[in-house]
């Protein structure tokens, strides 16, 4: 579906705001909707925990705008990484063995960070904008069903959210969680979800 540009630009520059302000938002992303925040920012994150009463060990997914971005948030990225993104042709977040200039409570227990990288023309330009890669976790309550359209999200989460994005919300893509891959330090990989 086609937004119109100005509508469009309008939303990126609303969310910006609320991200800068250490908010929570409800926005489309590559794969289903999703509650975000800024990455950097523990305060923010922590927000996000409580919203979803997620439990605080179960680390989150992070989302940048271009793969030039992994070595900003990745210590050491392995050789394999680019091969996997350039031949797996659906959304992938790949789990890195330790990250770097993120929030800790981002990170899991390891030092390890799920990162996506986006081709969503929204989220990606959200984040290219905002310089700083967003949190992206499912709209929906821990332990509750995800929700696959808009629609679905519960009217309760939506009230706990400081923006909703107000486009795609009549939009049903034909959706598949992400694929995970987990990277080791000895450029080896497993799959963690296919």
């Amino acid at each position: 579906m086609k937004v119109d540009i100005n509508i469009f630009n309008q939303e990126i520059n609303n969310a910006l705001k609320v991200l800068q302000k250490v908010g929570t938002l409800l926005y489309p992303t590559d794969t289903i909707w999703g509650i975000g925040c800024d990455s950097t920012n523990k305060k923010a994150v922590d927000k996000i925990y409580d919203i979803k009463n997620r439990d605080k060990t179960k680390s989150l997914i992070v989302l940048i705008d271009s793969v030039d971005k992994l070595e900003d948030y990745v210590v050491n990225i392995p050789d394999i990484t680019y091969d996997l993104i350039n031949n797996i042709n659906r959304p992938l977040t790949i789990i890195y063995p330790k990250a770097k200039n993120i929030a800790t409570n981002v990170m899991a227990d390891d030092g390890s960070l799920a990162i996506r990288i986006v081709k969503d023309d929204f989220c990606k330009e959200l984040i290219k904008q905002f310089g700083k890669p967003i949190v992206s976790t499912s709209a929906n309550f821990s332990g509750e069903p995800t929700a696959v359209h808009f629609k679905q999200i519960s009217e309760t989460l939506k009230s706990k959210m400081d923006y909703i994005v107000s486009i795609f919300h009549n939009e049903i893509k034909e959706i598949a969680p992400s694929q995970i891959i987990q990277l080791t330090t000895d450029n080896s990989f497993k799959v963690i979800r296919k």
